[in-house]
């Protein structure tokens, strides 16, 4: 028999019934919350990836910025008028120690782990864009040379054979794509960089000596023929019907000297071309200025991924290449532009104090003193502390530390 209830058990009864539907009312809102979270950051990650199936980052090794109005690039240049383009993408300058803490984790020059982490703080934890992507996706690397062993970490697949040719590059490149269909690649001819640097060094005799535009050089036939291989690709991917979905980007990982190779002190070896094609990216579009480190931020940016790298020396997804966007008006800060001209100048008032100190001994001790941190708290970033720079903590501070240790130098010399 079914106890009657009192009013005020009644009461109480009807009171603690609705406390737990509120409860419960109250849980379902925390989890309609969170989920509305997670599908407006799917949407967004979506929405920024453009439906893009693929990135392709191909490389023509030491590019100098003039070559695609210099030479007969027409593959290249037909890129430009369906895409976007960059006449001088800076990168830090290309030095390649092969000695000292730099070489203990980096097999290649300073402009490279730079692009894949997308920062200008080189650590050995830096993760890179293709750890971003593999091995959930495919990832791919081709080059006919070992030099870029060190960013090659976390592709899921990689050939670097120093005994391809160029020609044969682009087709594993293809084959990859064929078989794998990575979602990001990167295809780097090796050979124009190699014959660019032998310009600088071949027999005086030759007409091309110390001219990387002379009569017959090596280097003019070797981009040429980088650009018919560029060709080549872009007719596979039309083809094959993957241009529909694909990014591709053509640039260089440095640039190149008049007088051939790469020197860190020459500005035509910071800049080099670079130009964007594909799914959603705008037609005849020029950008003012860009810098290598927004390659991977903008990579991750179109595949719906995290950049690999926030610290105070990366750079940022640059979105004004996308159709649906117009170009921004605050101008982009030329970080590594200003580093690079740092350095130059650094190592010049340093030369010249050295030359000073002969005649003077007192400008010898102004050279120990900076690099003393006991008298100079926070030295100089030049090039041989690279691996210091993240000790600045941010891009900002580094460039506003070193103006500082310049305007000293400068006072000296002027005195």
């Amino acid at each position: 028999m079914l106890k009657s209830l009192t009013p005020k058990e009644m009461i109480n009864n009807e009171q603690h019934v609705t406390n737990k539907n509120n409860k419960y009312k109250h849980m379902k809102t925390i989890v309609k919350s969170k989920l509305l979270v997670l599908m407006f950051l799917g949407n967004f990650l979506n929405s920024s990836a453009q439906d893009v199936e693929r990135v392709i980052l191909f490389m023509i090794d030491g590019l100098h910025w003039q070559a695609p109005e210099k030479m007969n690039m027409p593959n290249f240049n037909k890129l430009i008028n369906e895409g976007t383009y960059i006449n001088k993408s800076y990168v830090i300058m290309p030095h390649h120690p092969t000695i000292g803490d730099y070489s203990k984790f980096n097999s290649c020059s300073f402009p490279n782990p730079m692009l894949h982490s997308g920062t200008v703080f080189i650590k050995p934890e830096n993760k890179m864009i293709q750890e971003m992507i593999s091995p959930d996706r495919q990832t791919a690397f081709v080059v006919n040379t070992m030099a870029y062993r060190s960013v090659a970490r976390g592709f899921t697949s990689q050939i670097m054979d120093p005994t391809l040719t160029d020609n044969d590059v682009l087709k594993q490149g293809i084959s990859l794509l064929k078989n794998q269909d990575p979602v990001f690649m990167r295809i780097h001819l090796q050979s124009p960089g190699e014959l660019g640097r032998s310009v600088s060094v071949c027999d005086p005799a030759k007409p091309y000596f110390r001219n990387i535009y002379g009569q017959g050089s090596p280097y003019v036939k070797a981009i040429e023929h980088a650009d018919k291989l560029l060709g080549k690709l872009v007719f596979f991917l039309k083809e094959s019907g993957k241009w529909e979905d694909t990014i591709l980007i053509v640039s260089s990982d440095h640039g190149q000297s008049k007088v051939g190779w790469h020197p860190m002190y020459d500005e035509e070896s910071w800049v080099t071309p670079m130009v964007f094609a594909g799914k959603g990216i705008a037609e005849k579009r020029e950008l003012a200025y860009f810098e290598h480190t927004d390659l991977a931020p903008t990579i991750a940016k179109l595949l719906g991924v995290e950049k690999p790298n926030k610290d105070g020396g990366s750079g940022n997804a640059v979105l004004d290449i996308l159709e649906k966007n117009n170009v921004t008006e605050n101008a982009h800060p030329q970080y590594i532009k200003i580093i690079n001209e740092q350095i130059v100048a650094f190592n010049r008032y340093k030369s010249s104090l050295i030359l000073a100190s002969e005649s003077n001994p007192y400008y010898a001790v102004v050279l120990a003193s900076l690099e003393n941190e006991f008298l100079t708290p926070e030295p100089f970033y030049h090039q041989n502390r690279i691996t210091d720079w993240h000790k600045a903590e941010s891009v900002e501070k580094m460039i506003k530390a070193n103006e500082k240790i310049l305007l000293s130098m400068r006072q000296e010399l002027n005195n």
